[in-house]
C-alpha cells in the first residue's frame, strides 16, 4: 500500500486554497445536521513521524464548533506499564452521537511499534489485528462514521523534517528517540505499516495522503471527511446485519430443565462459607501479585438473590482491589455511544477484581424485549459480546458469568415478602412486577443467550438459587476454582 504509492505532481496553490475554503465551509454547515441526525464520527490520523499529523488535525478542526469535537492523543504505553486491555484507550475514546473525535495516532501505531520493538510476539500482533477488525466492524455496524487516514512521506523528506525540528530550540523536544529509530528502520516500518493496513482495509478502508504536500493532504482529508458525513446524512446510519462466527460454544441446558431442589444444611453452609472465603482472600493476594484481572458477571431473575450472593463473594476481597458495579439503565451520555462503551469504561486494572451486578447482556434481554434496540442490533450482539469477552481473556482476564436461577413460585413468594416487610419494600418496584408478567418471554431470551454465549473462554454457570445459601456456596466454589486455575496456568507458562 505504501511501497507502491505514487504521489501526483504539485497542484496550483490558489486552486488548492479555494478547494480547502469550500470544503471547510461545507464541513461547518454539516455540524448541526450531524448533531440533529445523532451521527458519531471517529477520525483516525496515523502516519510517519514528522509527517504533519498535528498540523492536519489542526486544519480539520479549524472551522468546527469546539463543543462538537475532541482531539485525543492516546499514550502508547509499554506492555509492562499497561494495566488495561489493548483496545481500552481507543474504545473508551469513541465520540457521542452527533460529535467528532480525532485520534492523533492510535491502534495501528501501537501494534506496529510494539511488534517492531519486540514487546509483543507476532502471534500477539496478529491477535490484535483481529481485535482491531472486530472493533472497527462493531463501530461501523453501530452507525459510526469511521475514517482512517495515513500521512505518508518518503525517507529523505522525513530526514529533512526531523533535522529541521532538532535544530530549533523550540521544536527539538518534538523529536523522540523512537522517531529517530523509526527513521533508521524506515524500510522495515514501511513493511509493517503495509502489513497492518492490508490486514485491516477490507471492512473500513485506509486512505493514504501525500504528507509531502501539506495543502494537498488537508484538501484530501477534508474531502474524505465531508463525503463520509454527507453519505450518512443522505443515506442514513449504517446498521450491520447479524453474523455468526465459529466460537467454541459449550452445551447449556434450558432453564426449564434445571433442577432447583438442591439445598444445604445450616452447619455445612457456615463451615463451607468460612473455608471458601478464607481461600478466596488468599487467592486475591496472589491474583494481585500476578496481575491477573478478574471479571465476575451476575445476571438472573429479580429476587433471585444476586445482591446477597455478591456480598458473600466481595466480603473476603481486599476493598482496595475490588469494585462492585451495579448496572442500571444507561445514562444519556451512555445511550449516545456504542452499547459496550460503558462496560469498557468500567473494566478493572490488572490484578483487580470487578463484579458486575447486571452486564452487557442487557442488550439481548431487556433491550431486546422492551424494544430499546432493533432486531438487527440484538441479534448481532451475540457475536459482538463473544468478541468482547474473547478480547478480555486474550488480555489475560478471568471471566466468570453467573445466571442466578429460581422458579416462578419462589419469585412470587419473595416479591410478596418484600412488599409486606417495611424494611424490604425498597427492593420491590412496579417494574419488577411488570417484568414478572413477561417471564415466558424472558425465559426464551435467556435460553438463547446461554446457548449462544457460553464459550470455552467465558462460560456461563446456572446457579440454583431457590436455596440462597446453596447458591452462595456454589458460586464461591466456582470463583475459587477459576482463580486457582488461572494462577496455576500462569506459573506453568513461566516455567522454561
Amino acid at each position: 500500500m505504501l511501497k507502491d504509492q505514487v504521489f501526483v505532481k504539485k497542484e496550483e496553490k490558489s486552486e488548492l486554497n479555494e478547494q480547502i475554503k469550500d470544503l471547510k465551509a461545507e464541513l461547518m454547515a454539516q455540524q448541526q445536521k450531524l448533531r440533529d441526525a445523532k451521527v458519531p464520527v471517529l477520525v483516525l490520523v496515523e502516519g510517519w513521524a514528522a509527517a504533519g499529523k498535528g498540523t492536519l488535525i489542526k486544519e480539520l478542526i479549524s472551522e468546527i464548533d469546539p463543543r462538537f469535537y475532541q482531539v485525543v492523543s492516546p499514550q502508547i504505553q509499554s506492555e509492562k506499564a499497561m494495566r488495561y486491555p489493548f483496545l481500552y484507550p481507543y474504545f473508551t475514546a469513541i465520540p457521542e452521537n452527533g460529535k467528532l473525535v480525532f485520534l492523533d495516532s492510535g491502534w495501528m501505531e501501537d501494534v506496529v511499534r510494539k511488534t517492531m520493538n519486540r514487546e509483543i510476539t507476532r502471534e500477539e500482533s496478529d491477535r490484535r489485528i483481529r481485535q482491531v477488525n472486530e472493533m472497527e466492524r462493531q463501530l461501523r455496524d453501530g452507525g459510526y462514521v469511521l475514517i482512517k487516514l495515513f500521512l505518508h512521506i518518503e525517507k529523505k523528506e522525513q530526514r529533512d523534517r526531523l533535522i529541521a525540528l532538532k535544530e530549533e530550540r523550540d521544536t527539538e523536544w518534538r523529536v523522540t528517540e523512537e522517531d529517530l529509530w523509526q527513521h533508521r528502520e524506515y524500510k522495515r516500518f514501511r513493511e509493517a505499516y503495509d502489513h497492518f493496513m492490508d490486514a485491516t482495509d477490507s471492512l473500513v478502508p485506509w486512505h493514504v495522503l501525500d504528507g509531502s504536500n501539506r495543502k494537498t493532504s488537508v484538501r484530501d482529508a477534508l474531502r474524505l471527511l465531508v463525503e463520509g458525513i454527507n453519505g450518512v446524512l443522505t443515506g442514513g446510519r449504517y446498521v450491520g446485519d447479524p453474523f455468526v462466527e465459529d466460537f467454541p460454544l459449550l452445551p447449556m441446558p434450558r432453564l426449564a430443565e434445571v433442577d432447583l431442589t438442591p439445598t444445604i444444611e445450616e452447619e455445612e453452609y457456615k463451615s463451607e462459607l468460612k473455608k471458601l472465603q478464607k481461600r478466596l482472600s488468599e487467592l486475591h493476594n496472589e491474583v494481585y501479585r500476578r496481575k491477573i484481572p478478574v471479571v465476575i458477571c451476575y445476571e438472573g431473575w429479580d429476587a433471585a438473590g444476586k445482591g446477597g450472593n455478591i456480598r458473600r463473594v466481595a466480603y473476603p476481597l481486599d476493598p482496595r482491589g475490588v469494585d462492585v458495579m451495579p448496572i442500571a439503565s444507561p445514562e444519556p451520555h451512555e445511550l449516545n455511544r456504542q452499547y459496550l462503551w460503558r462496560f469498557w469504561k468500567r473494566l478493572p486494572r490488572t490484578g483487580h477484581v470487578c463484579i458486575f451486578d447486571r452486564t452487557w447482556y442487557g442488550r439481548v434481554m431487556v433491550e431486546r424485549l422492551e424494544g430499546f434496540c432493533s432486531e438487527k442490533d440484538w441479534k448481532r450482539a451475540f457475536n459482538e459480546i463473544n468478541e468482547f469477552e474473547r478480547q478480555l481473556t486474550d488480555w489475560g482476564a478471568v471471566v466468570i458469568k453467573f445466571w442466578i436461577h429460581i422458579d416462578q413460585d419462589t419469585q412470587l413468594a419473595r416479591f410478596t415478602d418484600r412488599q409486606n416487610t417495611p424494611e424490604k419494600q425498597w427492593k420491590i418496584t412496579d417494574e419488577d412486577w411488570r417484568n414478572r408478567e413477561k417471564w415466558d418471554q424472558y425465559e426464551v431470551a435467556v435460553d438463547e443467550m446461554l446457548q449462544k454465549t457460553s464459550t470455552a473462554n467465558a462460560p456461563w454457570y446456572i446457579i440454583e438459587s431457590n436455596d440462597k445459601k446453596f447458591a452462595r456456596i456454589r458460586t464461591l466454589k466456582i470463583v475459587v476454582e477459576a482463580l486457582e486455575k488461572a494462577c496455576k496456568d500462569q506459573i506453568e507458562r513461566e516455567i522454561p
